[in-house]
């Protein structure tokens, strides 16, 4: 390698390094970030899936997440998991899912989730969902929601476009 193209490629190197994707929590809408939507892979026939993410809300006024909808399945519900005396429940939100102003609310494996409902097809480790979230405020929103291990319990370090 000549030294011209070394310097080429340390300059190739460095431009590539600054112009890394962006991540969930650069997804802004109105006064709300999203950051790292995620699902996990589902098993071969398998009708349902959770979409996990973190939605902060950096204004003055409340917010609220009333509906979604993927391509990926027939329907899309925001649900709620809790555990009362031992026994485990979930349910849909039909007012949707309160976004308090300068708070954050996380959905998570067995707590708040989006359910991906009557999936066309099986979700696999490194596919995208792309996912549109419809807000009361901040309106809708595009994201994608990027398919983990089956049985993960976070995203993994690094994903979450």
């Amino acid at each position: 390698m000549t030294i011209r193209t070394m310097h080429f490629a340390a300059i190739v190197i460095a431009m590539l390094a600054m112009a890394a994707p962006l991540r969930a929590q650069d997804i802004k809408a109105g006064d709300l970030t999203l950051d790292r939507p995620w699902t996990r892979a589902t098993p071969s026939g398998a009708q349902v899936a959770g979409g996990y993410l973190t939605i902060s809300n950096k204004g003055a006024a409340a917010d609220r997440l009333v509906s979604a909808t993927t391509p990926a399945a027939g329907r899309v519900e925001i649900h709620e998991m809790a555990t009362k005396d031992g026994v485990m429940t979930m349910r849909a939100l039909p007012n949707g899912l309160a976004i308090e102003a300068g708070k954050q609310v996380a959905l998570a494996p067995g707590g708040y989730h989006i359910m991906f409902m009557e999936l066309k097809a099986q979700l696999k480790q490194g596919d995208k969902v792309p996912v549109t979230l419809q807000f009361e405020r901040a309106g809708k929103v595009d994201v994608t929601f990027d398919v983990q291990a089956v049985g993960a319990q976070r995203p993994a370090a690094g994903h979450g476009h």
